[in-house]
């Protein structure tokens, strides 16, 4: 590794740190230059400017959310939605309770809370391709297109389980108190993943007794008139 290369991997490593801490807006390339013991000028040499050393810590946390989204993939693949769901829960709550994913989800989260001109990489990068994965698995399981508008807050509603699972002090000071031992994460996984199967069948319960009943009312009505009198002559 030349002398370069070992620079820019200074740059990242404690851009990460600074702006997973503090925001892109509030950290300074001279405080970037002086944690990574580089010289004031190596951010615009390596990167351009401040925005594209962002870019470039942003996109390493874009390729690890895109690794597990394919991972999932993969396990899930030839299985039914049932099981791809629960392949899915449980690669995700690994990752995100993973110690090196934590500057990652620091980010992240600085970044979803003020947003910069990347957001948009991250949402058409990262982002959109896991929702659709998991659109199609939820849709299959109800029996309706990805589109539909049931969808989403089904996926809303089972990527928001994992969020109580991460370190948490008012969590923690209410009771709820989390070791992520591989087995229970696993265990956590496969409770996520019941809890979401059983949404997700009352929302198709719903929707099969709301067109059951739509069904019946639109049928007409068998009953017949009565016959006219004839009139005697």
């Amino acid at each position: 590794m030349n002398a370069d290369h070992e620079t820019r991997e200074r740059l990242l490593e404690a851009g990460e740190r600074l702006f997973g801490e503090r925001g892109f807006r509030k950290v300074t390339v001279r405080e970037i230059c002086r944690a990574a013991h580089a010289n004031v000028a190596a951010v615009n040499y390596h990167f351009g400017d401040k925005l594209g050393l962002y870019r470039e810590v942003l996109q390493r946390a874009i390729d690890a959310m895109r690794a597990t989204t394919e991972a999932a993939r993969q396990a899930g693949k030839g299985q039914s939605p049932e099981e791809q769901l629960r392949r899915y829960v449980k690669l995700f709550l690994r990752a995100i309770l993973s110690p090196e994913s934590l500057p990652v989800h620091r980010l992240l989260l600085r970044e979803i809370n003020e947003p910069t001109p990347a957001l948009d990489a991250i949402v058409e990068q990262a982002f959109r391709p896991r929702i659709e994965y998991l659109a199609g698995v939820v849709a299959r399981m109800i029996g309706c297109g990805p589109h539909d508008p049931r969808v989403l807050p089904c996926i809303g509603s089972i990527q928001s389980q994992h969020v109580a699972y991460m370190r948490n002090p008012i969590a923690e000071r209410l009771g709820f108190r989390f070791e992520a031992t591989p087995a229970h994460i696993d265990e956590a996984a496969e409770h996520i993943t019941r809890f979401s199967l059983g949404g997700v069948r009352a929302v198709a319960q719903a929707a099969r007794s709301s067109l059951a009943s739509r069904s019946s009312k639109a049928m007409p009505s068998r009953r017949t008139s009565p016959r006219p009198r004839c009139r005697r002559s």
